[in-house]
């Protein structure tokens, strides 16, 4: 423990603290940044690889599904490895994989790179992270060190499709994962400065528990992330169909039982006294579950809005990947400025009413987006709201990683950041699913309804396109949709009336889909009603005091 005993001291201990706080938000800063960063050079990789941007995409979704399926299977190794070693691990095997991707000639090697190495070494980092700021700090300072590296990996997310922007356009989108390598050695230089709670070396990896829980997250993952291509129950147009219905639903249903089926085999060898990964007992502790339940609901809303607003700048009002990094910058500075400043300023605040504030201003933000969005908006419009929105997210990072942590012996701190981030991914796979079935929806009723009202319109075209398109209208600007309708010899003024109808079309499906996240982030008002009044005291254990 380092304690402050003077004035002498408390300079050396606030510079260790800095330099804990900067390494461990370092590594949640990067683990974030690599699911948004290259999302704006899909095109750009693909064609550099000479494969398809259906290629590039999987490589995206199998990073995902590495890193989530494998959450709980790396809290545990970080319990039997120690939280530094598994930490330092990690970042060898991520800087490895990036290292391989940022010299990759061919997918093949990309998947190595990116989805499998930068997956595993993810699933090492992320719980460690966790289980590494309960060892580092007292339940006093925990609120600040959680909203600081929770709110580093929002800002990445955020930050993502700037950075790989610019790098694509000014330079090569190699550049990104190269410095990712650079990034990895400082950390690695600065873990040495981390404290740790020694391994369990007599404990063995439950090798069963870990085929289930991979299996039963990864195809829950699965099943969320394909749900906009395929269709949840009903398959769309030239999607596979199992038995009359889309496979997402099977997938979903067998990967529910698979977890099911992991969490009696976890009870059994622990009745029996054998080695688990994972405790189900664990969840029967009401504060946990709360905490767990706020996190899934603020990762929905978090990832609809990352999903909607940068569509609305990039896709409807024709935005650079760099132009609309910079429109979302206000949103995590506000976040930023509220993870860190209500530990700070408040700190005997309640938790229930901190979480409750966050949703409400992010509930509050969203409306307001709602209000002010119509076809003539410029790109101002999301400044105010997404500020709201990032004081409502920086609430929530302020309190509940310490709230899930400190509810349980600081021990099992790697159990609860594996379940924590696996339900923090599912949560981000689910806002993204939801807010792109509704968006879309509500998009081919809309432009539907539109063409066929429109008598510029003409009734066999109307037709063709109710054929066409049932299947959901594709999010397109207006350049994309005229050169298309330009290519197909429509005439000019059919043309200009078919994007007219699809501009209104795009703000009504917006609208619905933020609409919605809006009603998920009020309802998460009443889902945090378990969220205690006070930060709960660590239960057994130790945990160092750095001030």
């Amino acid at each position: 423990m380092v304690e402050s005993r003077g004035p002498v001291a408390a300079g050396p201990a606030q510079a260790a603290s800095g330099l804990i706080l900067l390494t461990l938000a370092s590594g949640q800063f990067l683990m974030a940044l690599d699911s948004s960063v290259m999302n704006v050079s899909i095109a750009t990789v693909a064609a550099d690889l000479d494969t398809t941007v259906t290629g590039i995409q999987s490589a995206i979704t199998f990073y995902t599904l590495v890193m989530s399926s494998l959450m709980i299977t790396g809290g545990k190794i970080g319990e039997i490895l120690g939280r530094k070693r598994a930490f330092a691990i990690g970042c060898v095997v991520y800087g490895c994989g990036s290292l391989t991707t940022s010299l990759a000639q061919n997918l093949t090697v990309l998947l190595v790179g990116w989805s499998v190495l930068e997956g595993v070494g993810a699933a090492l980092i992320m719980p460690a992270i966790v289980a590494l700021i309960a060892t580092n700090f007292d339940r006093g300072a925990r609120p600040r060190a959680y909203g600081l590296v929770a709110a580093a990996g929002a800002i990445a997310v955020a930050l993502g499709p700037l950075i790989g922007g610019a790098l694509t356009t000014y330079a090569s989108w190699r550049w990104v994962f190269a410095g990712e390598v650079l990034i990895v050695g400082a950390i690695l230089v600065l873990t040495r400065r981390l404290a740790d709670a020694p391994g369990d070396r007599s404990a063995r990896l439950d090798v069963v528990g870990t085929v289930l829980s991979a299996l039963g997250l990864g195809l829950v993952v699965f099943a969320v992330i394909r749900s906009g291509t395929w269709g949840f129950v009903n398959p769309k147009p030239d999607a596979p169909v199992w038995l009359g219905l889309s496979p997402v639903i099977w997938l979903l249903l067998a990967g529910g039982l698979v977890l099911l089926g992991f969490a009696a085999w976890e009870r059994r060898r622990r009745d029996a006294g054998r080695a688990i990964l994972f405790d189900p007992a664990l969840l029967r502790n009401g504060v946990l579950r709360a905490g767990l339940v706020a996190f899934l609901f603020q990762y929905v809303v978090l990832a609809g809005v990352f999903f909607t607003v940068p569509l609305f700048l990039s896709v409807a009002l024709g935005l650079s990947a760099i132009e609309t990094g910079v429109r979302i910058l206000p949103l995590s500075l506000a976040l930023l400025a509220t993870a860190l400043g209500i530990p700070k300023l408040l700190p005997g605040a309640s938790p229930r009413l901190v979480v409750r504030a966050g949703f409400l201003s992010m509930c509050a933000g969203i409306v307001w987006l709602v209000a002010v969005l119509d076809a003539d908006a410029g790109a101002e419009i999301v400044s105010w709201p997404l500020i709201l929105a990032g004081l409502g997210i920086g609430a929530l990072a302020s309190q509940l990683g310490s709230v899930t942590v400190s509810s349980v012996p600081d021990e099992r701190s790697d159990e609860v950041g594996g379940v924590q981030n696996s339900v923090m991914f599912l949560g981000s796979s689910i806002g993204t699913a939801l807010a792109g079935a509704v968006l879309i929806a509500a998009l081919t009723t809309s432009f539907l309804t539109n063409v066929r009202a429109d008598p510029d319109v003409p009734a066999e075209l109307t037709t063709q396109a109710e054929a066409e398109l049932a299947g959901g209208v594709p999010f397109v600007s207006d350049d994309q949709l005229t050169s298309a309708l330009d290519d197909a010899g429509v005439p000019a003024d059919v043309t200009a009336a078919v994007v007219d109808a699809n501009a209104e079309a795009r703000v009504d499906g917006l609208r619905s889909a933020l609409s919605l996240l809006a009603l998920l982030a009020l309802a998460a008002l009443f889902a945090a009603r378990g969220i205690p009044r006070k930060q709960p005291a660590a239960v057994g254990g130790s945990s160092s005091e750095i001030y």
